[in-house]
């Protein structure tokens, strides 16, 4: 079975930069898209970033110029790099493997799923 790892989540102030990782147990991984979604408190989940194995990524617009994601095949690990972050930017940050290689917007179509890591941005 799958199992997706986060990590590099903590707290950071305003203006500051993070990266998060996602690592996942098995070879395959390389296959598939891969998402990072967030989830602040009493919020829905929302897309983040997503690649595909190609290299291929999306990225919300809303987080665009901030956010960039990229992917190490060879170490089954998918970054997400956030910068400037804002107060906004806080909650718990998922990565998420596409049920194949197509990049999705919705939770819906990502089968697995990492504990997440909290991302908290002071003001």
């Amino acid at each position: 079975q799958v199992q997706l790892e986060e990590s590099g989540g903590g707290l950071v102030q305003a203006g500051d930069s993070l990266r998060l990782s996602c690592t996942s147990s098995t070879s395959t991984f390389s296959t598939y898209a891969t998402a990072w979604f967030r989830q602040a408190p009493g919020k829905e989940r929302e897309f983040v970033a997503a690649i595909r194995s190609g290299g291929s990524t999306a990225v919300a617009d809303s987080l665009k110029g901030r956010f960039t994601i990229s992917r190490d095949n060879p170490k089954a690990t998918v970054y997400l790099r956030m910068s400037s972050l804002k107060p906004e930017d806080t909650g718990v940050y998922y990565c998420a493997r596409s049920r194949n290689s197509v990049i999705y917007s919705s939770p819906v179509d990502y089968i697995t799923w990492g504990q997440g890591t909290q991302v908290t941005v002071s003001s």
